[in-house]
């Protein structure tokens, strides 16, 4: 049984790590995508609902099925601060990045 390979783009803003890929023909709900701080996995599957008999086609190249892609990420991520949208056919994922200088300054209460 054979995985397909996502094809992603992944750069960086500022402040987000961005995953771009494919996944046209894909229902939203058979896509899951798991975060972690350091990595990302997409996982799908694209239905073929076309009943055509092998014998007739002159070419067969688009990938129906199972597909799977984990792609490690530049710089550590909040997994709480994700976001996953799809437009056209484009699965686009925003992760905010953790900022390691930040501070915050903490009350000390008194019992």
């Amino acid at each position: 049984n054979t995985v397909g390979h996502l094809t992603v783009d992944v750069y960086q803003t500022p402040t987000e790590v961005i995953i771009q890929t494919m996944i046209a023909g894909t229902k939203p709900e058979d896509i899951h995508v798991v975060v972690t701080r350091d990595n990302v996995t997409i996982k799908g599957k694209r239905e073929d609902g076309r009943m055509i008999n092998d014998e007739n086609f002159h070419a067969k190249e688009l990938y129906w099925g199972a597909f799977s892609r984990t792609i490690s990420l530049p710089h550590e991520v909040d997994p709480d601060d994700a976001e996953a949208v799809e437009s056209h056919g484009m699965l686009t994922l925003k992760l905010t990045k953790i900022d390691r200088s930040r501070e915050t300054k903490l009350k000390v209460k008194g019992l």
